[in-house]
């Protein structure tokens, strides 16, 4: 499939797990793509940035309309997770996870807009099942992600008449590195992955190519008829209830 030919993305947090898999995902399919996170990244063109920086998102684009001179797909994939009550977290860590889940995207969205506008492009969010419901400590990832939600809805309400469309994606457990590498420091981590994969209808856990798929068609053409939408990816996790 080439339907991104021609195409330029931007994946922020494209590195590493469901980022890494869109910007992989988004290049298969013909897009020239970029990549803006902290450290290197030997697969991609690609920017070092600190999202939790106010100027980070400004400079990001501004390299990638240097280096290409367009962008026609924005992915705000970044994001940190802290764990902390609110009686117990502090101030500044509260602070980091606002900057990079929800204000770095903010700002990204902000600088990218007048480039997509001019090649009526597409903006996908990566939320999380956590702006919707939460698990234990989780204030300040919930409170973000909840957040990027609101902005996907604004951005697609403010800017569609322009041409440019917002969805998300808010994936539940997928086997990122990150998480595959949790549950083998688990005391059995076989019976810890059965038991997380018994939380889905499914009767697994998720794969981050799942995500990267459902991110393909909401930035490509054939989904020019959607936007404002949040889409959840969990294998039906949070559709089933709880025994009584």
């Amino acid at each position: 499939m080439t339907r991104f030919e021609g195409k330029v993305a931007l994946v922020t947090g494209g590195r590493s797990g469901i980022g890494r898999a869109i910007a992989h995902r988004l290049r298969n399919e013909g897009a020239r793509v970029f990549t803006a996170q902290r450290g290197m990244d030997r697969d991609f063109e690609h920017f070092q940035a600190d999202f939790a920086d106010p100027e980070a998102p400004g400079q990001v684009v501004d390299m990638v309309i240097g280096r290409a001179g367009r962008l026609d797909i924005l992915v705000n994939n970044a994001g940190i997770m802290q764990e902390a009550s609110v009686e117990s977290m502090d101030l500044d860590d509260w602070q980091r996870s606002l900057s990079i889940n929800l204000t770095a995207p903010f700002l990204m969205t902000k600088y990218a807009l007048p480039y997509l506008r001019a090649s009526r492009g597409s903006i996908v969010n990566v939320g999380s099942i956590e702006g919707l419901g939460t698990n234990p400590l989780h204030a300040a990832y919930s409170a973000s992600k909840a957040g990027l939600h609101g902005l996907t809805r604004a951005v697609a309400v403010d800017h569609g008449a322009e041409g440019v469309r917002c969805n998300a994606v808010a994936p539940g457990w997928i086997d990122t590195d990150l998480n595959l590498d949790f549950i083998e420091n688990m005391p059995d981590p076989g019976a810890f992955r059965q038991n997380v994969g018994s939380l889905h209808p499914v009767g697994r856990t998720g794969k981050p190519e799942e995500v990267a798929a459902l991110v393909a068609f909401l930035a490509a053409e054939e989904s020019g008829f959607i936007t404002g939408q949040v889409y959840v990816v969990d294998g039906g996790r949070m559709t089933r209830l709880s025994l009584p």
